[in-house]
């Protein structure tokens, strides 16, 4: 059986686990945690990154910078994961969806302008599969409307766009660390701020309302209660264990894209022949191989297909299905324009494994299989 993901694994998760151990610092803000932000920090040259519980708390610290209110708007893509729209709903917003991009399943930035209306507050562009979406055209929307955007590159560590880095480009952007993504620690995210002025605010937010980083820092003798806040700090354990997997973040990268472009070359003849579509990185977007996906005719040659290929031992899985269908999408946002392309598009798309340690030799063997089901 070949799974669909497999969270990584270097080797030094253990160790460093047990230095926290051994150090007695295994709540959050250690040593592992200063290397993590001070890492990050320098490979997308933010002002700040602050390590959080999950991508979904990273966001709804940015919501909460953003002083997002009850009755403002937030325009984001229906194709996407739930806590984009959490993070905003939980603050009294309306999300509200436009269609996206067939070419990269990333919101099309033609259709935001026209879907802002006097309570927009935010954009919350998605950048789906580490490919990103049109940061220029975003950002000019951003700055005449005087719009904050927030970026959810859950899905877009050591990605780019036109050298910068994804979460870097908008006001504040967010990064996930779940088992599921490149580098992992099991649950985990960061919250990436651009600018200066924000950093103690979020440090205030993140450390329950009180300066207890500032104290932490010499800056002051003791600290307090100071503003509204909550809990967002992990377990240094899982922090360290993150961070054997940041020290070989190049290595880790390399091999997945060994594996995407071996994907892509060995299937580029079923899609030239049109049997099937392959994904689709613009220039001046360089991609990190976070997944490889196809797109099927319709969801009734996608379900064959997967079950297809649960019958050869590989594991295939669909992806989101769009917010604005689901029972609390219908409640709590609305659908901008014309869904010319999201629920049409969810439904053809089907992911193929990708994790560290896939071998090319299974990369092939799944090829050889998905030639055998569209030739067939």
């Amino acid at each position: 059986m070949i799974n669909f993901n497999v969270p990584p694994y270097t080797g030094k998760e253990m160790e460093y686990i047990r230095q926290c151990v051994e150090n007695q610092k295994i709540c959050g803000d250690g040593s592992f945690t200063k290397k993590c932000n001070e890492w990050i920090e320098h490979k997308t040259d933010t002002a700040k990154c602050l390590m959080t519980t999950s991508c979904t708390h990273a966001l709804e610290l940015a919501a909460l910078l953003a002083e997002i209110k009850p009755g403002d708007e937030v325009i984001l893509p229906a194709y996407t994961f739930v806590s984009t729209a959490d993070a905003f709903v939980l603050r009294g917003a309306v999300p509200v969806f436009v269609d996206i991009r067939p070419d990269t399943m990333n919101i099309d930035e033609n259709l935001i302008e026209a879907a802002i209306t006097d309570k927009t507050k935010a954009i919350a562009p998605v950048h789906y599969a580490g490919v990103s979406c049109e940061m220029d055209k975003i950002m000019e929307i951003a700055e005449k409307y005087h719009l904050t955007v927030i970026e959810d590159a859950a899905q877009g560590i050591m990605s780019s766009y036109k050298g910068h880095a994804l979460g870097t480009i908008g006001d504040f952007g967010a990064f996930s660390f779940h088992e599921t993504k490149n580098f992992s620690m099991g649950e985990g995210g960061a919250l990436l701020i651009r600018d200066e002025k924000h950093i103690e605010d979020a440090e205030i937010i993140r450390e329950k309302g009180t300066n207890r980083s500032k104290f932490f820092r010499g800056q002051i003798d003791k600290y307090t209660w100071v503003n509204f806040g909550s809990s967002y700090l992990p377990s240094e354990m899982n922090v360290a264990y993150l961070y054997a997997q940041l020290e070989i973040a190049d290595e880790i990268t390399d091999h997945r894209l060994d594996c995407w472009n071996r994907y892509y070359e060995r299937l580029k003849p079923l899609a030239d022949a049109g049997k099937i579509e392959l994904p689709v990185v613009p220039e001046g977007c360089v991609h990190n191989a976070h997944m490889f996906y196809i797109k099927a005719a319709d969801l009734e040659q996608r379900s064959a297909f997967i079950q297809f290929m649960k019958e050869n031992g590989i594991m295939c899985v669909f992806h989101y299905i769009p917010l604005h269908t689901a029972p609390a999408g219908l409640k709590y946002g609305r659908f901008h324009g014309e869904d010319k392309y999201t629920t049409k598009e969810s439904e053809r798309l089907v992911r193929l494994p990708m994790f560290y340690k896939l071998t090319l030799e299974q990369v092939d063997h799944i090829c050889d299989k998905v030639i055998e089901f569209f030739k067939g």
